[in-house]
């Protein structure tokens, strides 16, 4: 299997919103996304121009109950 590739800020954000993820607030340049169902909030750094690493983008993903794999079968 590849590597992970690195995304836009965008692109996890609308994953999540796809898996039931609303916008709960911003605080500053983090976007903070909540799950009806569940009680943890996830935050996505949202800074114009700027991609998200490898593994913050696989950190996201893991405290959101997904695999990279999930990811990658939506994309």
């Amino acid at each position: 299997m590849s590597r992970f590739p690195t995304l836009r800020a965008n692109e996890p954000v609308k994953f999540l919103k796809a898996h039931g993820y609303v916008e709960y607030w911003q605080l500053g340049s983090h976007l903070i996304l909540w799950h009806p169902r569940q009680s943890k909030p996830v935050s996505v750094p949202i800074h114009t121009g700027h991609d998200i690493g490898r593994r913050l983008a696989l950190q996201i993903l893991k405290e959101s109950g997904f695999t990279a794999g999930d990811f990658l079968n939506w994309r």
